[in-house]
């Protein structure tokens, strides 16, 4: 009873990881990039001259901004292509509904398939957003003018056998509203085969690609090979990409900031070329004065011959697929999700012996469901009440988009509503506890029945992860494999079993150190991570998914503490307190006053 969990048996289940390692080992594949086009040079120096031009005109480019988007205008009506206007609204968190327009110049090819070139045109009112994006911006307009032709120019223009739709997005500094429009409900969305987006191309920062979206999904691997091709053609290197780690990360909770993300959640091949890095520049220091000539010739130079490549060999470069990024190699995405499943097979066999043992010593495990259900009750009580103050309008809202890290409701915590929501929640976790508190002395056995009970919670917990979003068990493995052997070192002192239970939230750790450390947030990433559910970025389905592993780690703590204690007896159940007589009396009420009227009905029924 000391030591519960077969170690021989969970160590020997790891050897059947060894397979999907060796399938994933042979699922390296390594894309060719598409050939190169050799187009007219591009003009690094002119694109800053128009990024110049753009934030001295139109400094205050806050969505909805119609200045900035006639300067757009502007700038292509001379080279004789079509613009269309396409106008929608969306709600961004602390400015309610704001009216926007993305602007798509047409280049007509022979083929009705598109390749869209974007760029977002505004920025979030704070700065000048010279790199974000007035520079993406001005690369936009570059590019889109050697396929247009001036009334009475003679010379040759570029001919593409694609159709070519340059988009000017608005919107983009909070959550990518127009590129999420587009991608939704523009009437030219269903022949897009391929998107390559422009954002902050003109720092001094390395030259990298964003390549994830708001699904565990990433474009082709013949896309980003070919884009980092062009990129090392012009800096004799391969562009900067994230560790394995992080990519990992980006599958398990998929998030980006750039628009490149909303293409990839519809299906369609999409990456953003950019200088800056996983979070924007900070707008108050993004003067043009920073603007580096030979980034944007660099930039400029690769995103024009991506677009040629692809114009010549788009079919092989369309759709989109998950995986790990290694540089000239990837893993399957597929091959990556057998291996995670394959490391819960131990924790699986060894929860399963041990629920075994416990049936085999006659160790009855009711008890300890009851007390996981209470706790299950209470974390549902907090979950629904933060869902209700959401449907209220409590919280911030707005779309369904990434909250923009450097907003007033990504860093401005609700004080007081928070604290009515603590209050409330406290109240629910004082009548949770008159059932979980000890009242007498818990037996070995009682507490292996409630380290049984919890564990098989969370391993059913994890099958339903493997049916949402295989790439998250990444989060989740670390409780499962630590707090397995919490039974083994429950006779030891207090602080053995703190540091297990300590290393079992290493998964919920890594997402909030992401936001805290990638995206700027320090102690907000919290609040900001509830925000991104509270506008429903986050699916609903997590928060189920959440309360069974608070449940389980409320269940774990508590026994690693020492106050578990497992569900009452009828005979040891606290006196009813003022709720529960009312409820109590209301019923028996109710219950007697039909029972009184039965015979009365059976009278009446006879005598008709």
């Amino acid at each position: 009873m000391e030591r519960p969990v077969n170690g021989r048996l969970y160590r020997g289940t790891w050897l059947l990881v060894g397979l999907p390692l060796l399938v994933a080992a042979f699922s390296v594949a390594r894309p060719t990039p598409l050939p190169r086009a050799f187009l007219p040079e591009f003009d690094g120096q002119a694109t800053k001259q128009l990024a110049d031009d753009l934030v001295t005109l139109h400094a205050d480019r806050f969505p909805g901004s119609v200045g900035a988007a006639q300067w757009f205008r502007d700038q292509l009506k001379p080279y004789g292509l079509p613009i269309r206007t396409e106008r929608f609204s969306a709600v961004i968190p602390g400015h309610g509904r704001v009216q926007m327009q993305n602007l798509v110049a047409e280049a007509v090819g022979r083929s009705p398939r598109s390749i869209v070139v974007m760029a977002h045109r505004d920025n979030d009112g704070t700065g000048l957003g010279a790199n974000d994006n007035s520079s993406g911006t001005a690369m936009l307009v570059q590019l889109a003018r050697a396929y247009g032709a001036p009334p009475g120019f003679s010379g040759r223009t570029l001919r593409p056998n694609h159709t070519i739709l340059f988009v000017s997005t608005d919107g983009g500094a909070f959550g990518a509203l127009g590129a999420a429009a587009f991608a939704a409900h523009s009437p030219l969305r269903h022949d897009v085969a391929a998107v390559i987006d422009l954002d902050s191309v003109g720092g001094p920062g390395p030259i990298r690609m964003q390549i994830d979206g708001d699904v565990p999904r990433n474009p082709s691997g013949t896309l980003v090979e070919t884009a980092a091709a062009r990129v090392a053609a012009q800096i004799g290197r391969r562009p900067a990409r994230d560790s394995i780690l992080r990519q990992l990360t980006d599958l398990g909770f998929p998030y980006s900031l750039y628009e490149q993300a909303p293409f990839l959640a519809h299906g369609i091949g999409a990456l953003t070329l950019t200088t800056a890095g996983d979070n924007p520049p900070d707008p108050l220091g993004d003067v043009t004065q920073r603007l580096r000539v030979d980034k944007l010739n660099q930039v400029g130079r690769s995103a024009q011959d991506l677009l040629g490549s692809l114009d010549e060999g788009l079919e092989f470069a369309q759709g989109t697929s998950s995986y790990l990024y290694l540089g000239a190699r990837l893993i399957r995405g597929w091959a990556i999700e057998l291996v995670l499943m394959a490391c819960l097979l131990p924790f699986l066999a060894a929860a399963v012996d041990l629920f075994a043992r416990c049936r085999r010593r006659r160790i009855p495990l009711a008890p300890a469901l009851r007390a996981l259900r209470s706790r299950l009750g209470f974390w549902v009580w907090v979950i629904v009440l933060f869902e209700i103050f959401g449907l209220l309008g409590a919280w911030p809202d707005g779309a369904p988009r990434p909250v923009s890290p450097r907003s007033d409701a990504a860093t401005n915590w609700p004080a007081g509503l928070l604290l009515v929501l603590g209050l409330l929640a406290l109240a629910g976790w004082l009548v949770t506890r008159e059932r979980l508190i000890p009242r007498r002395e818990v037996s070995v056995e009682n507490e292996l029945a409630g380290h049984t009970a919890a564990l098989l919670a969370l391993g059913a917990l994890s099958l339903l992860v493997v049916a949402t979003n295989p790439y998250a068990l990444l989060f989740l493995l670390p409780s499962l494999h630590a707090w397995l052997w919490l039974p083994q070192v429950q006779r030891l002192g207090i602080g053995p079993r703190l540091g297990v239970l300590a290393l079992g939230f290493a998964g919920p750790a890594l997402v909030v150190g992401e936001f805290a450390g990638r995206y700027g947030l320090g102690w907000d990433a919290p609040w900001y991570l509830a925000e991104l559910r509270a506008v429903g970025y986050v699916p609903f389905i997590v928060m189920p998914l959440l309360v069974i592993w608070l449940a389980g780690a409320g269940q774990l703590a508590a026994l690693s503490v020492g106050r578990y204690a497992p569900y009452p007896d009828v005979a040891e159940l606290p006196p009813r307190g003022p709720v529960r007589r009312v409820l109590r009396s209301t019923y028996l009420a109710v219950h007697k006053r039909r029972q009184s009227r039965a015979p009365d009905e059976v009278q009446e029924a006879l005598e008709g």
